[in-house]
């Protein structure tokens, strides 16, 4: 016992070191700026119109965090990103459960499916929103559904509306994130004992009967799990929706929108950003913890 407490912080040390470099004093730090006129590369002072002496003289309270909140943009990239997790957690979670329920089921070439579904997710966002481009402008618009073909104009242009994009960006992610997902599930289905299911047929229940009282209450530390990944990556999408629609046809999410804030103002205000990805931090760690919260609830009174 001894020897683990005498390596224990010379172990750990490293990593405590690089998580505060690299994470929690450039979260610090963007604190500071959303309170400071900050553009980049110096501190503004606004009542002598040059650049801040000291970080005191930038100071400017709320100011950019009012300012976030009175640029449409802002809002409206809230709202399309509040609009497609709601779409992509159902997508994402449906086809994942759907496709861990079948594998679970099959005996013969299950691990090597389990490689196909989850190869999707090894791809970068960039390299996937280029590919799905292809596949939303030439395959779906040109060639499968257009007017000579199967013409159902509700596929065609999907990139061109926001509404049509917000699918065509949860149809992707599903194809990406569904195979790691289902990962997931399968381990959690490996757990639920065949012993409940033998009990339940013999007492005449039917498999829907079986999978709403048995799999799905013995599921939910998988769904804490999966729901929680599929709400965090959904708020902060950035790879794909700037290689699919590149914010266009009013489509930015909130990751974007920070990004493009900086070209957007001129000079740029980098504190105004700031204060946009603060809102953000917030916004994923109160619904993700609040869904985390309920669904641990569930768990328990499981």
């Amino acid at each position: 016992m001894n020897i683990y407490k005498k390596w224990f912080w010379p172990l750990v040390f490293p990593s405590l070191f690089l998580f505060a470099l690299v994470i929690f004093y450039p979260f610090i730090m963007g604190v500071i700026n959303s309170f400071l006129a900050w553009r980049g590369t110096y501190y503004f002072d606004a009542q002598t119109g040059t650049r801040a002496k000291s970080l005191l003289n930038s100071f400017v309270g709320f100011e950019n965090y009012k300012e976030a909140f009175s640029d449409q943009r802002f809002i409206k990239a809230l709202v399309y990103t509040v609009e497609y997790t709601i779409v992509a957690v159902i997508f994402i979670n449906f086809m994942a459960l759907a496709l861990a329920l079948m594998l679970t089921k099959i005996s013969k070439g299950s691990g090597l499916l389990r490689t196909v579904f989850f190869l999707p997710n090894m791809l970068g966002g960039l390299a996937l929103g280029f590919i799905w481009q292809f596949v939303f402008q030439i395959i779906f618009t040109d060639i499968l559904f257009s007017p000579t073909g199967w013409h159902i104009e509700a596929l065609r242009y999907m990139t061109q509306n926001s509404t049509k994009a917000l699918f065509a960006l949860a149809i992707l992610n599903t194809w990406q994130y569904a195979g790691y997902m289902m990962i997931i599930y399968v381990a959690g289905l490996n757990t639920i004992s065949s012993d409940y299911y033998e009990a339940a047929s013999i007492d005449g229940s039917s498999y829907w009967h079986s999978f709403r009282k048995i799999t799905i209450p013995m599921l939910m530390p998988s769904f804490t799990i999966v729901f929680f990944m599929t709400l965090a990556n959904s708020f902060k999408l950035l790879d794909q929706n700037v290689a699919l629609t590149n914010g266009e046809f009013n489509t930015r999410m909130l990751a974007m929108q920070i990004l493009r804030t900086i070209k957007d103002t001129s000079p740029p205000n980098y504190g105004k950003a700031q204060a946009q990805a603060v809102i953000f931090f917030i916004v994923i760690a109160g619904i993700t913890l609040t869904q985390v919260a309920i669904t641990k609830k569930k768990e328990l009174e499981m």
